[in-house]
């Protein structure tokens, strides 16, 4: 009996090693930054945004420095400029200085993918703000953005009133990042409910607004009756205004854009473009370190977090343009 006993403790102690074991080195992670923070108090969090040159991300960084200052953690701010390479090579560096945590907003959301594995290889927690990864095989903690899908939806809904549910339609693209993605879904769902309204073009812009202005020229001519263009961003949008106003069909094709920057929110005001798809960058920002605040106490973390969209039209064109 004795025997069976001291068997029975040794398995008992065999599970607790291999429940241990099996936390991983994301609990590792954890308990390595809480005694970080209690030594010093400061947590490291390494940044690379998609751009910083762009309105929105400007935005969506004042709320990382806004919620970052507030936890007493440093940010280590970069930017890809649309650059997966030159991202990569940010998040090779953050791996080396061992940073305690990492914030991505994707350049391309499959490639970054390696990246991320290496990171998840150093034991760095990696958090996506705005794009999400779509590589296999990786680990992000929690994907904060806005409801992109949704967001899509009130795209469509926009165009199927401004040209009165019937007429040819185009998207101007940039199918690499995976909130554009999720956006173009949410808009064509929405537009297949409405039977007379057609995409007759789905043609990349690149998310910036002279490609996007090259692409529009090019469904102009192709499609001379096209109707409306959904422009994925507002450089798309703003973009395709410049190739509309070029063609001298102000007016007659229908534009909606996606995140109501200062210029788009002006065009709106004049009557160039329709309406625009409003997000929350500053609070996406807020809610990405919230959530590694809430990793590194050892809390629940959500393995995504949608953040609501509006639609900013000619009803609420009056909003300040600041």
């Amino acid at each position: 009996m004795k025997c069976i006993g001291s068997i029975a403790r040794l398995a008992v102690a065999l599970s607790v090693v291999l429940a241990a074991s099996s936390c991983g080195k994301q609990t590792q992670q954890q308990a390595k930054s809480q005694s970080k923070t209690a030594a010093s108090g400061k947590i490291t969090v390494g940044v690379s945004l998609l751009t910083r040159t762009h309105p929105f991300y400007q935005d969506l960084e004042a709320g990382l420095k806004e919620a970052a200052a507030q936890n007493g953690y440093e940010l280590l701010v970069t930017a890809g400029e649309f650059d997966v390479a030159k991202q990569k090579d940010q998040v090779q560096d953050f791996i080396v200085r061992k940073v305690d945590a990492i914030i991505l907003s994707p350049c391309d959301s499959k490639s970054i993918g390696t990246s991320i594995r290496a990171a998840n290889d150093a034991g760095i927690p990696v958090f996506t703000a705005d794009i999400a990864c779509l590589a296999d095989g990786v680990k992000v903690i929690s994907h904060v953005a806005s409801d992109n899908i949704a967001g899509g939806a009130l795209a469509a809904q926009a165009v199927v009133r401004a040209i009165r549910g019937t007429g040819e339609v185009a998207i101007i693209d940039h199918p690499e990042v995976e909130s554009v993605i999720q956006r173009v879904k949410g808009f064509e769902d929405e537009l297949a409910k409405a039977p007379d309204v057609t995409i007759v073009a789905k043609l990349s812009g690149h998310g910036t607004k002279d490609q996007a202005f090259r692409t529009a020229e090019d469904i102009l001519q192709a499609h001379p009756n096209l109707a409306a263009i959904f422009g994925i961003n507002d450089d798309s949008a703003l973009g395709a205004l410049a190739a509309v106003e070029k063609a001298g069909k102000v007016g007659r094709v229908t534009i909606i854009g996606f995140d109501a920057v200062p210029e788009a929110r002006a065009a709106i005001q004049a009557g160039k473009i329709y309406a625009d798809v409003i997000q929350q960058p500053q609070l996406i920002g807020q809610k990405t370190i919230e959530a590694i605040k809430t990793y590194f106490a050892g809390g629940t973390v959500a393995p995504t977090v949608l953040i609501p969209c509006a639609l900013f039209g000619p009803e609420s064109a009056e909003v300040s343009t600041k």
